[in-house]
């Protein structure tokens, strides 16, 4: 069995990986079983791209855990993973913290229970003082409605006279975004055979390398991982620029 690990050039990482988590009822439905069977399923999945990231340090990992359209569906199927998110929290928080790791959450949590908001802070604070890699979770979020909350922060900062329309460039806008603190995103995966973003940072994948995968989530292991990031390190990311303006930077 091929060992893809060791075919990952350690010069050439992502500095930030995003993942879209997707495909976790249809695995549950092949298998004849309700939808709540596939989340249910999927911690190990999760386990293996935190894993994976560790092993190979890439220092940043957003997953895509909740959209603020997940509310949307049915009851049970929110309440199970609100469930699920609460015993993964209380199960897997001294591993985070055991690998180093610094857990972060973007999203609007004021609409996440107060149990899993308590819990969530929990983790944050116990591992904020770590020195490794930087483990976030998009929770209740969506791009849409993060960039309109950067523009009327942006707009009230420009009423109370704090800033200067003049003065408004690509920083200052990412300064009111939840990601401010981490680097755009250079790869983005997304499972189960989808082919779009689903309001998933908009913005910060303006020049992500885009994978999008016939894997169902609960299927993912380390070893496909390992082959995402290979397939990242044999692509030329020019930025708008020519190749041989990128080779000539060399």
């Amino acid at each position: 069995m091929q060992d893809f690990k060791k075919l990952i050039n350690k010069d050439k990482l992502p500095k930030h990986v995003a993942v879209i988590m997707d495909g976790n009822g249809r695995w549950a439905k092949s298998r004849g079983e309700e939808r709540t069977f596939g989340h249910k399923n999927a911690i190990n999945a999760v386990r293996n791209v935190i894993n994976a990231c560790n092993e190979i340090h890439i220092p940043y990992l957003t997953l895509y855990t909740f959209s603020s359209e997940n509310w949307n569906r049915p009851k049970e199927e929110v309440d199970t993973l609100m469930n699920l998110l609460s015993e993964t929290l209380l199960l897997e928080a001294e591993e985070i913290f055991s690998k180093g790791l610094r857990m972060h959450v973007i999203g609007d949590i004021s609409s996440l229970p107060e149990l899993v908001k308590d819990q969530l802070m929990n983790v944050v604070n116990l591992t904020k003082d770590n020195k490794g890699g930087n483990l976030i979770l998009a929770l209740s979020y969506g791009s849409q409605k993060e960039i309109l909350k950067a523009v009327q922060e942006i707009s009230r900062e420009v009423k109370d006279g704090k800033l200067s329309v003049d003065d408004i460039d690509e920083k200052v806008f990412e300064n009111h975004l939840y990601t401010k603190d981490f680097p755009q995103v250079d790869l983005m995966i997304r499972t189960s055979g989808e082919v779009r973003i689903s309001n998933f940072l908009l913005w910060q994948i303006a020049y992500a390398e885009l994978q999008f995968l016939d894997v169902l989530w609960p299927d993912f292991s380390k070893d496909t991982f390992f082959q995402c990031v290979i397939d990242y390190q044999n692509k030329e990311r020019r930025y708008g620029m020519t190749s041989d303006q990128i080779l000539s930077q060399k």
